[in-house]
């Protein structure tokens, strides 16, 4: 039975979630559309309506610690793994992280970057998702994979809430891909 000042529909794993996510034109600049999760994050039952999904999504891989990457990813990251009972580990750019860290620079389409995480987030063997609120062109999401996998972790998903399928992330992902909803323009 529903929480009280819940529907129904809310429960449905079916629920419209693009309903709640708002397309923001020309941000951050010019000719783009930035999909925004704050219209989401903030209306209670539909937060918990993703939340749920995403635990659907994730919990068939068995996972023992859950992946964000910097930022928002931490957003889905920490309560889905508060709600399973897991371990969270953030993914940063570099040097934002306190103590050792180890990382794994990755192309741009100009330039590097970085992603890092603690020496002492995994152990070898860990099963970690990784998880952000959207998959573009897959380059981070990639990177993080990488990462883990160079730290002895086993990454059986990779998943995000929003996916802009027309940038073709998940081609670049050598391991299985979730997401909520998807794009094509």
């Amino acid at each position: 039975m529903p929480e009280p000042g819940l529907t129904t529909a809310r429960h449905d794993a079916a629920f419209d979630l693009k309903a709640h996510i708002r397309s923001v034109p020309d941000f951050p600049k010019p000719g783009i559309l930035f999909y925004d999760i704050s219209t989401l994050l903030r209306d209670g039952p539909a937060w918990k309506a993703a939340m749920a999904q995403l635990a659907t999504v994730v919990r068939p891989h068995r996972p023992k610690l859950l992946a964000g990457i910097e930022s928002r990813g931490f957003l889905l990251a920490a309560p889905l793994a508060l709600e399973l009972g897991l371990g969270f580990i953030m993914l940063r750019k570099a040097r934002k992280l306190p103590g050792p860290t180890i990382g794994h620079d990755y192309a741009l389409e100009y330039g590097t970057d970085r992603i890092e995480m603690q020496a002492d987030a995994v152990a070898p063997g860990d099963r970690v998702v990784i998880l952000d609120d959207l998959l573009a062109t897959g380059g981070t999401m990639a990177a993080g994979v990488q990462l883990l996998r160079n730290a002895g972790a086993e990454v059986p998903l990779a998943a995000a809430m929003i996916e802009l399928a027309f940038l073709k992330g998940r081609e670049r992902l050598d391991v299985p891909v979730e997401t909520l909803v998807s794009y094509d323009s």
